[in-house]
């Protein structure tokens, strides 16, 4: 068990949510207010998305990012801050000519990608390790692109989260890991219960768990109801936990949840199996993390 626990609180995410919460944080002000919640709750980490404003679909604006990121300094709120570097690698062709992307493929280089990430030098950005099926879409993540991304990150001090969703994508990370693309303690974020990847359950969460290489710090979440068992058993298997609005809209059945219910929620339940909560400036010392202006 692990009895020194951080928290990540994701807030927001990318998909397309937007019309199944009534308050789902959309705006800048909206996502920066959530994560400042989140972290008075107890979250020692934000993981953030940008959303457009008038949709409220995913967006890769630098500029969202950036007012989003000086809310949460400016509110003088310790919270680590994580960046998402996911953007730019969805795909899906169209019916006519498979080699064609619809209009609302999202696929860019490496250097997009990494646009507002250096721009802002975040504690931390997540990398998605390797390329998936979504549903009927595929994220495309080809190994060149993740050395490119994770040695700018490391040049930055910048500590990637390395999003995992099945067994693969741990294969491959700890390969860039062997090739010294991630500096110690490599943070790994085990993704459960997506369609297509790893089953939210405890035999799907040990199998990438028991792939990790030796003193890796890891984090793990399920997806919608199985969000709250799967933190409990993260902290039971010697883990993290994550929660928050990108994973899980409810905070039981047929009740919305906002960001810092969730937070507390899972706080309340790793407190009650006996773990303490770590701050923002011990989950800096316990990662490794650079908190630069």
């Amino acid at each position: 068990m692990n009895n020194e626990v951080i928290i990540s609180c994701a807030v927001t995410g990318g998909g397309e949510t937007q019309d199944k919460h009534p308050r789902l944080p959309i705006t800048p002000e909206q996502i920066a207010n959530a994560a400042i919640d989140a972290a008075k709750a107890g979250a020692a980490i934000v993981h953030v998305h940008a959303r457009d404003p008038e949709t409220g679909s995913n967006s890769r604006d630098p500029e969202l990012f950036k007012e989003i990121f000086h809310r949460i300094r400016d509110s003088e709120t310790d919270v680590c801050i994580n960046i998402t570097g996911g953007n730019g690698g969805d795909w899906k062709p169209s019916a006519e000519d498979p080699n064609v992307g619809t209009p609302d493929s999202d696929n860019t280089d490496a250097e997009t990608r990494l646009i507002y990430i250096s721009a802002l030098k975040p504690e931390i950005a997540s990398l998605d390790c390797g390329a998936m099926n979504f549903g009927e879409s595929t994220y495309i993540a080809q190994p060149s692109v993740l050395r490119h991304v994770a040695g700018e990150m490391q040049k930055l001090g910048i500590k990637a989260e390395i999003e995992c969703f099945h067994t693969g994508h741990v294969a491959l990370a700890n390969q860039l890991y062997a090739e010294g693309l991630f500096d110690d303690p490599p943070l790994y974020q085990l993704c459960l219960g997506i369609q297509w990847g790893s089953p939210a359950t405890t035999e799907g969460m040990k199998a990438m768990r028991d792939m990790l290489p030796a003193g890796a710090v890891w984090a793990s979440f399920g997806i919608s109801r199985h969000q709250i068992p799967m933190a409990a058993q993260a902290v039971l298997m010697g883990g993290n936990i994550r929660v928050g609005l990108e994973d899980n809209l409810y905070l039981e059945r047929g009740v919305f949840a906002d960001n810092w219910q969730l937070v507390e929620k899972a706080r309340t339940v790793a407190e009650l199996m006996g773990a303490r909560i770590l701050t923002p400036q011990e989950a800096r010392e316990k990662l490794n993390l650079k908190k630069q202006n």
